[in-house]
């Protein structure tokens, strides 16, 4: 699994038109799924997204969970992350995983945040999406099971 985190101060995801999730103060997650991804990788994700130090303390210093400053993410489904562009000029997605193997793992890692009792919105996976994001730092991470 990959999944970009950008710390936002607000963020919304909206399909045709209409917003389907938004947050204020937290993470985005654009989370993408291989074809060899299970709910091991999901559940180490999921812990280290929630424990991850990225918000600032009083003394300014990046010191700070999302739990500790009640903060949610928006997470959307990012086959795009697996993107193999070393031969040619058109992408392969070929390592990403199928809709069988994708829909069920990304709404496992979804569910596994929510356990952490932090809110969690969505987009709607495999729909023409429209992201908006004030990135707040900016700080934004890349995480990847695979390293």
């Amino acid at each position: 699994m990959k999944v970009v985190l950008q710390r936002a101060r607000c963020a919304s995801v909206s399909i045709d038109g209409k917003v389907h999730g938004q947050i204020e103060n937290g993470y985005v997650l654009l989370v993408g799924i291989a074809e060899t991804d299970t709910t091991k990788e999901a559940d180490y994700l999921a812990k280290k997204i929630v424990n991850l130090r990225v918000f600032e303390d009083e003394d300014g210093k990046m010191n700070q969970n999302i739990q500790s400053v009640g903060g949610s993410i928006l997470s959307v489904s990012q086959f795009t992350l697996f993107a193999d562009t070393k031969k040619g000029n058109r992408p392969s997605f070929i390592k990403a995983a199928k809709p069988d193997i994708a829909i069920p793992l990304y709404h496992y890692f979804n569910d596994t945040l929510r356990q952490y009792d932090i809110p969690v919105e969505t987009g709607v996976f495999g729909a023409n999406m429209q992201v908006s994001l004030v990135n707040d730092g900016p700080v934004t991470i890349i995480l990847d099971t695979a390293e």
